[in-house]
């Protein structure tokens, strides 16, 4: 650990709910930087229940380290690969948003008529 002690943060959201987290950051951390180390763990659980529930990650019934590992890895890389899909499904749907320019109005922009 960083150090000897631990920080209890608390945060009280608009809804009323309250949430509490454990840091061993030092005490000299800004709060923007403990405020993102906290909101980045949302992201690895979220990649986590994912890897759960689409891809089987909990559904390894081995008895060796090294299968384990290889279903792991295995199901890993089979969310690295849906993940890039998607993302680039999404890039595709910004790109077909965008106006198109006609031959008419490209010439007209480029100061030739």
């Amino acid at each position: 650990m960083p150090g000897n002690e631990a920080w209890l943060i608390g945060e009280h959201r608009s809804t009323g709910e309250r949430k509490y987290y454990l840091s061993n950051l030092p005490a000299d951390t800004s709060l923007r930087l403990l405020a993102s180390a906290i909101k980045a763990r949302w992201v690895c659980e979220q990649a986590h229940q994912q890897l759960k529930e689409e891809l089987g990650l909990d559904h390894f019934e081995g008895r060796s380290w090294t299968g384990l590992h290889w279903h792991a890895l295995m199901s890993m890389m089979a969310y690295a690969f849906l993940l890039s899909r998607r993302l680039t499904a999404v890039g595709r749907k910004k790109k077909s948003h965008r106006p198109t320019i006609t031959a008419q109005s490209a010439s007209n922009t480029t100061g030739h008529s």
